[in-house]
């Protein structure tokens, strides 16, 4: 297989996965891993995460420890009253977590959300940082 190959394949659309609990849900409703793309450049790591049909009040960021967690509530009285008559996607809450190393400096880091898009923003220490160094 060659490597162009390779690459579409791994840039191909992921099916909704359902979240795997450790344990019994005290929320109504079903959670799903949100689709996530992380890039890096010199400076960052860029999260991007798909939370569609969640309003920005309902995200919860939190970091505990080097573990972050990112909670996306979907307000499910909205279709309660819905009668399906064909469905190909499922509603439900959002969860996922990332352990963080010791280079991304945790009192920088910035989310936004924009149409069902969360951007985590994760800058990385001055020390994980690459630098030119100057010759004398």
């Amino acid at each position: 297989m060659s490597d162009k190959t390779t690459a579409k394949e791994h840039l191909a659309v992921q099916e909704k996965q359902a979240h795997d609990s450790n344990g019994e849900q005290t929320v109504e409703g079903r959670f799903f891993r949100p689709l996530t793309d992380i890039f890096e450049n010199p400076d960052a790591l860029t999260v991007v995460m798909e939370v569609p049909g969640v309003d920005r009040d309902d995200i919860d960021i939190q970091l505990d420890n080097n573990r972050l967690t990112v909670s996306a509530r979907i307000g499910l009285e909205r279709y309660g009253s819905l009668e399906p008559v064909y469905t190909e996607y499922e509603v439900g809450h959002f969860t996922r977590s990332f352990q963080l190393s010791s280079r991304i400096d945790r009192n920088r880091i910035e989310a936004s959300v924009d149409d069902g898009v969360l951007t985590l923003s994760l800058p990385k220490t001055a020390e994980a940082t690459p630098r030119s160094i100057a010759i004398n």
